[in-house]
């Protein structure tokens, strides 16, 4: 398990301060310019630009690729200053779904008629050469071919080989909300570390000679339990014998499945066992109701609540793509996209924070936190694949139990670092 920086223990350099302090003003602006335009997103009521709908909306969308930009650069300089936090403490596939090529048969044999191909006969008849000048309705030729009987293609029927590609079954693709939270390994059944639980800052200035403020610190331990994500097949022995692929197809496939639950575990397990302990069900995270309040402006107030109470800055959104819609979908009173025009490139982000869209997110819920710094997939055993006929009577029916699994703990070490935004 790795050890966390908390924030207040990163050296705040001047360029990080400085580049924290101009995001902050941009995004207090873009927040200023929504306030104006109301719930009905009204640009003539915006006072603090210039110019039509038109150019006020290009306004906001300039401002909010510079929120990006400067997020980007906030992100790198934190990542100078946890390094410098470090040295200052002296902690020195899928199956291949494409076709295989499919191997050539050669020339198919001509049939011949006085030594010379039917082709030939048919390119060098009169009715062809007039038609290739271009004379409509050129004259017609015969061509004396002795056929003793019709060969069609019910005497033999063409044969036909498959492409090798498979078609997957429409399901959530994995993984997405694994590859945002810190990977660690443990060699232990549970993940434990302390916790500050007291903290109690009572530094003061004090008259000479007079009593220093007492302070008060308090830790307690916590633990996580490693848990058990399963999955097993049973295949027969001709289904690996028979058809090469098979094999590979199913050992992809179950730890496919086993990366989709996962995902769905971080975000929304309960934590009572066997499952693991999710963003949704982490107690002590913070909690901001929609309420009539516009989708972006209820996800903006969820971000200002890590911020002033967690003291942490938000690394993603995650959101269900129906939820996220709406959002996508915003236009200005008189029909123009807030959120960029549709052929807009680019990742999908508001007020500068990531969106992953993901149908493993809580439905009436938008899970955000910053999930970079507090949250860790602390991996007993990876995904492991075994095949063995020892199950039952498979032995004597000539079957195989394939099975797959992995082991793992899934810490948010600072809850208030983490927030749901109910309602939606």
């Amino acid at each position: 398990m790795t050890a966390t920086l908390d924030a207040e223990r990163i050296v705040e350099f001047p360029a990080l301060v400085e580049a924290k302090k101009g995001l902050d003003a941009k995004r207090d602006e873009l927040a200023k310019i929504f306030d104006e335009a109301g719930p009905d997103y009204d640009m003539t009521r915006v006072k603090s630009i210039a110019g039509d709908t038109h150019a006020k909306v290009d306004h906001i969308r300039t401002l909010n690729a510079e929120i990006d930009q400067r997020k980007s650069k906030v992100d790198e300089l934190l990542v100078v200053a946890r390094a410098a936090a470090v040295a200052k403490r002296g902690e020195g596939g899928e199956p291949g779904s494409e076709p295989n090529d499919r191997k050539g048969t050669g020339k198919s044999a001509e049939k011949k008629a006085g030594g010379e191909s039917f082709g030939r006969l048919f390119v060098e008849s009169p009715a062809f050469k007039q038609f290739a000048r271009g004379a409509g309705g050129g004259p017609q030729a015969s061509i004396d071919i002795e056929l003793k009987s019709l060969f069609s293609t019910g005497s033999w029927d063409p044969e036909t080989t498959r492409t090798g590609r498979i078609e997957m079954f429409p399901t959530r693709p994995a993984p997405r909300v694994a590859d945002l939270v810190p990977q660690t390994t443990t060699m232990q059944a549970a993940v434990v570390y302390m916790e500050e639980t007291t903290f109690t800052n009572t530094a003061a200035e004090t008259a000479e000679g007079d009593q220093f403020p007492e302070a008060a610190l308090g830790l307690e331990e916590k633990s996580v339990q490693v848990r058990k994500i399963p999955v097993f097949l049973p295949v027969t022995d001709e289904t690996f014998e028979d058809e090469p692929r098979a094999e590979s197809y199913v050992q992809n496939r179950l730890p496919f499945m086993i990366r989709q639950r996962l995902d769905l575990q971080i975000l929304r397990g309960s934590g009572t066992a066997p499952n693991l302990l999710g963003t949704e069900n982490v107690s002590g995270i913070l909690s901001q109701a929609k309420g009539a309040d516009p989708v972006p402006d209820a996800l903006y107030k969820g971000m200002r609540r890590i911020r002033d109470t967690g003291f942490a800055e938000p690394s993603v959104v995650f959101i269900t793509p129906e939820k996220w819609e709406p959002v996508r979908l915003l236009r200005t009173a008189d029909g123009i996209y807030i959120w960029g025009h549709p052929s807009t490139p680019g990742p999908a982000t508001i007020w500068g924070v990531p969106v992953v869209e993901t149908t493993a997110a809580p439905s009436t819920k938008a899970l955000l936190g910053d999930y970079t710094n507090f949250s860790e997939l602390a991996v007993r055993r990876g995904i492991d694949v075994q095949v063995s006929n020892s199950h039952g009577d498979f032995f004597v029916r000539g079957k195989l139990a394939v099975r797959a699994d992995i082991r793992c703990a899934v810490i948010h070490y600072r809850p208030s670092a983490f927030c749901e935004v109910t309602g939606l």
